[in-house]
């Protein structure tokens, strides 16, 4: 049986290469609304964060999402951001235990 192609995308943080399911989708969505998404599937630019609170916050020093989204995000969206984060990391890390790998 052939083996399936996992798609890989790297965290805007850490650079680390990674498959998509481990990581978090942060959208900017067509009204330019900056949001998480964690089906994946929602329109707009994306980018992908790994589901640790440090790789959020380096992300939020350096300005990655700034320019993976390419447009600004601002302070309150940060904020917002971060706690939406932490409420979906531990759902996120649940999730990603109870789904087994396809390797």
């Amino acid at each position: 049986m052939k083996q399936r192609k996992i798609p890989l995308r790297k965290c805007v943080a850490c650079q680390e290469m990674m498959p998509k399911k481990q990581l978090i989708r942060v959208v900017r969505t067509p009204e330019d609304a900056v949001l998480i998404d964690l089906t994946g599937k929602k329109s707009g630019r994306g980018a992908y964060l790994c589901g640790k609170l440090s790789c959020f916050k380096l992300a939020h020093k350096n300005k990655a999402l700034d320019r993976a989204l390419k447009a600004p995000v601002h302070s309150n969206i940060y904020e917002q951001l971060a706690q939406d984060f932490t409420q979906v990391e531990e759902e996120f890390l649940a999730q990603k235990d109870r789904e087994p790998d396809e390797q």
